[in-house]
């Protein structure tokens, strides 16, 4: 399986080699040449398999530079009851006949993120030698969120690798903070930024496209990779959960082999939607991809109009991981439905780079709406719903799950569709205990109590305990305080490796 950049302006290499790149060196992101298939025939064989097993059916037909041995150590060492507390890893819940939910919050961490971040250092760590690296590897990661600590979790202590993380300081909730300013490791370091998750994301894309500053670290003896979902080797590991659900229901006699279900996914950067679509192109029966925005609405503007505008005020809210107007795997997707045009990707990009939108042409906009489409959810119906799921199902779901579960309803109201449906969970509804738990008691539910009074109350109400990845954060020691300005960004780097 050879890769491919978005923009046509690298030569084809292994995933390997893309991996551990990252992205690709002059802009652009890679991504498989070809789109290999599971046959309807190979699917229902597949029904029955554990989690395990069913990544390693999907990771080898795209690692076909990784030896089966060498795809079984990553599997092993990331999908065990040591980095994850159920024994399915991503457990489906049965809401109702034709609605389930599943939960891909049981790592370490308590966010979807581990599904891929507790397997992309293994995989790294083999691609180094591969292609036989010999600097140090600088793994720069922006965070609105969850992948911070995820990353920080699975880089943490491992050999030839350190870890920067930057996240929008104040844009976080106190659980996620203290989950990054308390990670220890010899080699993870975390920094927050005056600025917003855009202004972390882009400025570290900004320091993978400086050529001279790239040649510094070289000559230092560093080079530069990502965890972020820009890197294909976190991207991949998301495919596996989609075929997962989708055998848990034939499986559980919900749906029959064959039959197309749709997946309701709440995104902002679009990398776990993007995974579903991949995995709609492998071959897996999808009728609908629904992509779940909040206030931020660029995406569903986008899906609606075909003009991605980011210039729009940035909005923080009860669903911050989500709160993004530059979504980085858009690109990818958008090479796929049009053929691989790096020219029209190029020119697409160039145009949100230089002027913050671009508009696609009305062919690739009927595509897209042929298996995609997009809504939004204030906070007011995101608590809403919350507060609903609760009482109708005794379930209780975080912010982002609920805007999954409101654009579901909404859509499914809209449109009559009735087709077994899965909404991602992406994160413990204990990582965001206070909207949580405003949402189901009310707002004096949670006056005068800090963060980890309320997870004791959140776990009471919802007869859930709190998920071990968040028990004692307040008693842990704070090891990380660097703060920096959003045009400081590259400054922090040559500080935290001794450049400056």
């Amino acid at each position: 399986m050879k890769y491919v950049s978005t923009r046509g302006n690298f030569h084809h290499i292994e995933s390997a080699e893309a991996i551990k790149l990252g992205m690709v060196p002059s802009g652009g992101l890679f991504v498989p040449a070809e789109i290999p298939v599971i046959s309807r025939d190979e699917l229902k064989a597949m029904t029955g398999m554990g989690y395990r097993e069913i990544a390693r059916k999907v990771l080898e037909l795209f690692l076909t530079d990784y030896s089966p041995g060498e795809i079984n150590d990553c599997i092993d060492r990331a999908y065990n009851g040591t980095n994850f507390d159920h024994p399915d890893m991503a457990p489906l819940h049965k809401l109702s006949d034709s609605s389930y939910v599943l939960e891909l919050w049981h790592g370490p961490t308590a966010a979807f993120k581990d599904m891929a971040l507790q397997i992309l250092p293994h995989f790294l760590s083999k691609a180094i030698k591969k292609v036989g690296t010999v600097n140090e590897t600088v793994i720069l990661v922006a965070t609105s969120g969850d992948t911070g600590k995820a990353a920080l979790e699975g880089f943490k202590n491992i050999p030839g690798i350190k870890i920067i993380v930057f996240y929008p300081h104040n844009g976080v909730s106190k659980v996620q903070e203290l989950q990054m300013t308390t990670t220890d490791g010899d080699n993870t370091y975390v920094v927050a930024v005056r600025g917003n998750f855009d202004d972390c994301q882009n400025a570290v894309k900004k320091i993978f496209g400086d050529d001279s500053f790239n040649e510094l670290l070289s000559n230092r003896g560093y080079e530069l990779s990502s965890a972020n979902s820009i890197n294909w080797g976190r991207l991949l590991p998301q495919i596996v959960y989609y075929f997962w659900a989708y055998l848990e229901l034939v499986g559980k006699r919900a749906v029959t082999p064959g039959d197309k279900i749709n997946f309701v996914v709440p995104t902002g950067n679009f990398g776990n939607i993007l995974a579903g679509y991949y995995a709609y192109r492998m071959g897996l029966p999808v009728n609908k991809l629904v992509c779940a925005s909040n206030e931020n609405r660029v995406l569903t503007d986008f899906f609606d109009t075909g003009l991605y505008d980011r210039n729009r005020e940035f909005i923080g809210t009860n669903s911050p991981s989500m709160d993004i107007l530059i979504s980085s795997n858009l690109e990818r997707f958008l090479f796929e439905i049009t053929g691989h045009d790096g020219g029209k990707i190029s020119e697409w990009l160039g145009q949100l780079a230089s002027h913050g939108k671009f508009e696609v042409n009305p062919e690739t906009l009927r595509r897209i709406g042929g298996i995609l489409v997009a809504g939004f959810a204030d906070e007011a119906k995101t608590l809403e719903t919350i507060r609903q799921v609760h009482q109708k199902y005794g379930y209780t779901v975080d912010t982002h799950t609920a805007v999954g579960l409101r654009v579901y309803f909404d859509y499914a109201a809209k449109t009559g569709d009735n087709t077994v449906t899965v909404v991602d969970s992406t994160a413990s509804p204990f990582k965001f205990n206070k909207a949580v738990l405003e949402a189901i008691e009310g707002s004096s539910a949670v006056v005068g109590k800090d963060e980890f009074e309320i997870l004791q109350d959140l776990s009471r109400v919802s007869g859930n305990e709190i998920h071990p990845g968040l028990r004692g954060l307040d008693t842990k020691p704070v090891r990380h305080s660097m703060i920096a300005d959003k045009a400081g960004i590259k400054k922090a780097v040559e500080e935290i490796l001794g450049l400056a």
